[in-house]
């Protein structure tokens, strides 16, 4: 069973149409993938999925759980999480507290408690630094875990966008474009941590990503949008021998 449904999702901007009819199963477990060209609707549909747009019309749910018209507070807190294709990181802050600030919806103590940070507050952060201290070690980002966000290379910000994500503990990862402006050291890296997020935390992930090579090698089943509408879907091989796939890229004589 899928446990993420998107039934005949449109999404539209005044007489503009992002998405058209979009339907999706995603199932537990797996690694799919969402292609396209530029301005295809993917950004779009992760949007939707997270809350941060409504779909015009269609219906999203997660684990039967109707997600249409959640906000982005409520789908975090169900399970999902999501990594930005343009940094949404705190530039001023070092990483250790850009993914601290992650856990604020954890931190369940009250204001009191905050103040003199004893008892259940300082018990609440201790778990919530060990989880985090955790999130570093699995993306390899010790070396930089003290250093302010802004000073740190593209591809050194790209793991931390993931990583703040990882920290909300979620069931299902959204991934928009993870790999833009990566060398080719940081996309093998980063190939690494998307296997090892899928088998080794047994996080769902959706990926939104350009380099069709990866996405051939790593995706269990792979969805491709053009205009806003779904024209092919299935594994790697029947998406690369999907024609109008093969029109959407490489145009048509």
């Amino acid at each position: 069973m899928p446990n993420l449904k998107v039934s005949d999702v449109t999404l539209t901007f005044g007489g503009l149409h992002a998405l058209s009819g979009v339907n999706m199963d995603v199932k537990a477990g797996l690694i799919t993938s969402i292609i396209g060209p530029n301005g295809a609707g993917k950004t779009s549909l992760l949007n939707c999925i997270s809350g941060f747009y409504h779909p015009t019309s269609g219906e999203i749910h997660y684990n039967g759980q109707r997600l249409t018209k959640s906000s982005p507070h409520q789908v975090s807190k169900i399970g999902i999480a999501r990594a930005f294709q343009n940094l949404e990181l705190f530039r001023g802050l070092s990483v250790l507290d850009n993914l601290m600030l992650a856990r604020h919806q954890n931190l369940s103590y009250g204001l009191l408690h905050a103040l003199a940070f004893f008892g259940k507050a300082s018990r609440v952060e201790a778990e919530n630094r060990e989880h985090v201290e955790k999130i570093i070690d699995f993306m390899e980002l010790e070396a930089y875990r003290k250093q302010t966000v802004g000073n740190l290379s593209y591809g050194v910000q790209k793991s931390v966008e993931v990583a703040r994500a990882l920290t909300l503990a979620p069931q299902m990862i959204l991934l928009d474009e993870p790999m833009a402006g990566m060398n080719i050291e940081e996309k093998e890296d980063m190939v690494r941590f998307i296997f090892d997020i899928k088998n080794e935390w047994e996080i769902t992930v959706i990926l939104v990503e350009h380099d069709l090579g990866v996405v051939m090698d790593i995706s269990d089943q792979i969805y491709v949008l053009d205009f806003g509408e779904v024209i092919g879907s299935g594994d790697a091989e029947q998406v690369a021998s999907n024609p109008k796939v093969i029109e959407a890229y490489i145009g048509e004589e």
